[in-house]
């Protein structure tokens, strides 16, 4: 293919995947494992979504490289494998209805017992006085990490008639910035983490964090594990002072016999939050639209690291 554009992409079928594509793109199929020829020759790179760390290391053999697309929203693993010149994009938007209705269902299973029900099914116990569940309803849900998968989770929100409280590094109209946290956390029945992982959120849900919130309060997390200090978290779980319902933690993959596995009142989920049916289309649809850009030499969206393309 004359001046074609070189791109290794994560689907064995690119091409069906992505609904065709543009004309003078050249796809190989690399998911990890051994490495098809001439990574030299790559300008456009998708890795694979939750690979291992080889799917990033290999940016490094590939000196005419031009942009990473990745299929997640998250980057801190690949920008130490950034070279100097090279843009990085993120999958902003790609997993705003996974994750969203994850949480939902992460709040909702937590405040219905659905775990507890799941074992009782599995014993066939049916409890003589089950007592009285939360509801959602009436309860302040605080977002902490309000970009473009907390307005869709407030958008699932909207009819469970409860109260959101937004919050982001910087304040802007309807959005508190993370400097009112303290002042906020007692405020929330249930505060849903949604924040990148940097230097600044490493660890940002510790003892003090933990101890501002309300007792009994829920806390979810569908960002990064690192976001939560785990011995802070655990602590709390058996002083009965919160719950939390995670889909990440920290270390992750959460190692046999740790601690938190048996913690009270905590609900654990193996990373799933963008894995979803929803996941797939809208993943192909930005790494179709990326492409296009680019050989049409049109502005990529989505710019997290690197030049502007």
């Amino acid at each position: 293919m004359a001046d074609s554009v070189i791109t290794w992409l994560p689907w064995k079928d690119p091409a069906e995947f992505l609904g065709g594509l543009p004309e003078r793109v050249e796809a190989t199929y690399y998911g990890g494992g051994e490495l098809p020829a001439e990574p030299d020759q790559v300008e456009f790179y998708v890795p694979s979504y939750m690979g291992s760390s080889q799917v990033v290391e290999v940016i490094r053999e590939m000196p005419n490289l031009k942009v990473v697309q990745t299929q997640t929203a998250g980057f801190e693993n690949v920008l130490p494998h950034l070279p100097d010149g090279v843009t990085l994009c993120n999958a902003r938007g790609v997993h705003d209805a996974s994750t969203a209705e994850l949480a939902v269902g992460l709040i909702l299973a937590s405040y219905r017992r659905i775990p507890k029900a799941v074992v009782n099914q599995q014993q066939g116990i049916w409890p003589a006085d089950a007592g009285i569940d939360d509801s959602l309803a009436d309860r302040t849900v605080l977002i902490l990490g309000y970009g473009s998968i907390g307005e869709a989770l407030e958008r699932r929100l909207a009819g469970f008639e409860c109260d959101v409280i937004r919050v982001a590094r910087r304040a802007r109209e309807g959005v508190h910035p993370i400097t009112e946290l303290p002042e906020l956390l007692p405020r929330a029945d249930v505060v849903v983490l949604l924040t990148p992982a940097t230097e600044q959120t490493k660890g940002l849900v510790d003892a003090e964090f933990l101890g501002r919130m309300k007792d009994g309060a829920l806390l979810v997390n569908v960002a990064r594990g690192v976001v939560v200090n785990t011995d802070d978290l655990v602590a709390a779980l058996h002083k009965g002072r919160v719950r939390a319902a995670l889909d990440v933690t920290d270390p992750e993959p959460l190692p046999e016999g740790h601690p938190l596995w048996s913690a009270p009142n905590v609900l654990i989920i193996p990373h799933r939050g963008g894995a979803s049916t929803a996941f797939p289309p809208r993943v192909a649809r930005l790494v179709r639209a990326q492409l296009d850009r680019y050989v049409k030499k049109e502005p990529l969206i989505n710019v997290v690291a690197g030049p502007p393309r």
